[in-house]
């Protein structure tokens, strides 16, 4: 009978505790990278095209990827996250420990936090009723835009860095850069703007032999936050 067995209580801590300098979300935004043409081309993915079917096989790469690894096994991933600033808000794909309490400049991490926040969108934006097709930027109702949620502080309040991530479906990376680079410029232009020159984003390498682009970009924010970083992950979807 379960009355005549012993239950002991259990309490203690996560396996380890490890110590990473401020870079280390820059060197984990480097292992997604690296992932992203191995993930686009293997044969067991699905031939999907929707945002949020490609995001959630995307996290089902990466925490496998994640967990053979010897440098990452005390990372997961996870979708549709909430935000730990704006409770009401989502994060389509985060990075959170794994079987570790992770210290990043003395702010403690444990699987209960966000490690590193990352927007995911189509290039183009779907063609559907009420969708803006600068999406990937802003909206013009309401706050759906990609770098609008992280500049605004609706997203990644709590992070100084935070990613993108763009699967690009249409066009090069060359296009798509001068045309989100064109709606930062239009938007910057209207009445009581908030934006300026300093949000574009610049390139950091196209690896055209991979279909892999990586681009950064900086912004200022509100209501006291400090600037965000974010880097921009495109991935051509195309098979090679």
């Amino acid at each position: 009978m379960l009355a005549d067995k012993l239950i002991t209580a259990r309490s203690g801590n996560f396996r380890l505790d490890i110590h990473k300098p401020g870079t280390y979300p820059l060197e984990l935004i480097d292992f997604i990278a690296d992932g992203l043409p191995q993930w686009r081309d293997d044969i067991h993915q699905k031939n999907e095209t929707s945002e949020t079917v490609l995001t959630d096989y995307l996290c089902d790469y990466l925490n496998e990827s994640a967990r053979m690894s010897e440098g990452w096994s005390h990372i997961q991933f996870r979708t549709e996250v909430k935000d730990e600033i704006q409770r009401g808000r989502t994060i389509d794909l985060t990075a959170k420990p794994c079987g570790a309490t992770i210290y990043i400049e003395g702010r403690r991490h444990t699987l209960y936090d966000t490690l590193l926040p990352i927007e995911c969108k189509r290039l183009p934006t779907p063609k559907r009723t009420g969708r803006d097709h600068r999406e990937y930027v802003i909206t013009k109702s309401g706050s759906t835009g990609g770098i609008q949620r992280f500049k605004f502080g609706f997203h990644g309040a709590a992070h100084k860095i935070a990613a993108m991530i763009a699967y690009v479906q249409e066009e090069t990376a060359e296009h798509w850069l001068s045309q989100v680079n064109c709606w930062i410029e239009g938007t910057q232009q209207e009445d009581n703007s908030d934006w300026d020159k300093s949000d574009k984003l610049e390139m950091i390498n196209n690896d055209k032999s991979v279909g892999l682009c990586r681009l950064i970009s900086s912004h200022q924010r509100q209501n006291e936050l400090e600037k965000i970083e974010l880097r921009h992950l495109w991935i051509v979807m195309s098979r090679q």
